[in-house]
């Protein structure tokens, strides 16, 4: 639940070093959407994964970069205790301005677990009490950092600098008009492409990924061969390579051209991870040049298999009549062989399909 989302000004930021005090007023009068929850969460867990979704959705929404380590998504997280049966929560205890999901999660812990020793020892008024405290990331410690004000403290009045804001039905029409989030994604991946659900979950935790994969299909890529190719085969090669999906150095139409060529047979398998491999380290965006280029076209002419095939039955006759004596194994040993005749650039499906005729 939610309680309000208001909008203010981010204030100038007190930095402390030594024995001098400055004050960084860059960011101050920018403003700020705070979203305010009601007290319905009851781990860390739990608040590490709303903040997560909260995360997801504006920048769904492109109404912030929500880069976190730029102070764009931070959270102030209040913390109270209450034992079982109880109904009136504790004395809550506001830990300020956490800007990662990580320290969200080891300030909640660490302060829950310090209200409650509080608690047991007998000590709960003296040491919890309504304030606003720090966390050191340093010592994994919430510091006090002032006691918390109350409403009154406040002190609100009218700024008579500030002009009304007219909202116009033409504003909240705009505003109305709303991108897919990531929900609705995960629901049309699954049930229109027939995506699994884990592998829909993974595309759509990053909106650049998302966008990545649209384009993808775009280019013609079956769904499910685009999932695996970019989620395993291109993702492992930028993480190994230290890039993330933004900076890929083979942009989503390269890649859709690529994951289309491979379910038109114009390429196999193989071929399309040496082609990513060459593309990695060479900046290039044309596909079929390059298929041409390093020769790995795959060849799905009937005629030039069987010619290969029949090359390697009459090289290996004692093989052959072995086989047709009841050794199916050696099936595989003609595949291989006839691939590595190829070159791999045959299409192992004709050559199975292929194989099987001229075996019978």
């Amino acid at each position: 639940g939610m309680t309000q989302a208001h909008l203010e000004a981010d204030a100038g930021k007190n930095m402390h070093e030594g024995d001098h005090s400055k004050v960084d007023l860059n960011r101050a009068g920018t403003p700020l959407l705070e979203i305010v929850s009601e007290p319905d969460m009851r781990s860390a867990d739990e608040a590490v994964a709303y903040l997560k979704k909260l995360h997801s959705t504006v920048r769904y929404l492109d109404i912030s970069d929500a880069n976190m380590q730029e102070g764009s998504f931070r959270c102030d997280v209040n913390v109270s205790i209450r034992p079982k049966g109880q109904e009136a929560f504790g004395t809550r205890v506001e830990i300020k301005n956490i800007n990662s999901f990580r320290f969200v999660a080891a300030a909640i812990a660490y302060e829950v677990q310090r209200q409650t020793e509080a608690y047991e020892d007998g000590v709960y008024e003296q040491e919890v009490f309504q304030e606003t405290r720090l966390w050191d990331v340093s010592a994994g410690e919430t510091r006090s950092m002032r006691g918390k004000e109350e409403a009154a403290d406040y002190r609100y009045f009218p700024d008579p600098d500030l002009r009304p804001l007219i909202v116009t039905q033409e504003m909240i029409d705009e505003a109305r008009i709303m991108p897919e989030l990531p929900d609705a994604k995960v629901k049309r991946y699954t049930e229109e492409l027939g995506i699994k659900m884990y592998d829909a979950l993974v595309i759509t935790s990053d909106k650049e990924m998302a966008s990545y994969f649209e384009e993808m299909l775009e280019q013609g890529a079956v769904a499910k061969t685009a999932v695996v190719w970019l989620t395993s085969e291109l993702l492992g090669r930028l993480n190994k390579a230290g890039y993330g999906i933004e900076n890929s150095p083979i942009d989503a139409k390269t890649l859709g051209t690529l994951v289309a060529k491979i379910s038109d047979n114009t390429i196999s398998g193989k071929g399309a991870k040496e082609l990513l491999d060459h593309m990695m380290e060479h900046v290039s965006r044309d596909v079929e040049a390059l298929i041409d280029e390093l020769g790995l076209a795959q060849v799905s002419d009937d005629n030039a298999i069987l010619a290969i095939i029949d090359e390697i039955l009459a090289a290996n006759e004692d093989k052959v009549e072995q086989y047709k004596a009841g050794k199916d194994k050696l099936f595989g040993f003609f595949v291989g062989q006839t691939m590595k005749a190829s070159k791999g650039s045959a299409n192992p499906g004709k050559v199975n399909e292929l194989l099987k005729k001229r075996l019978s």
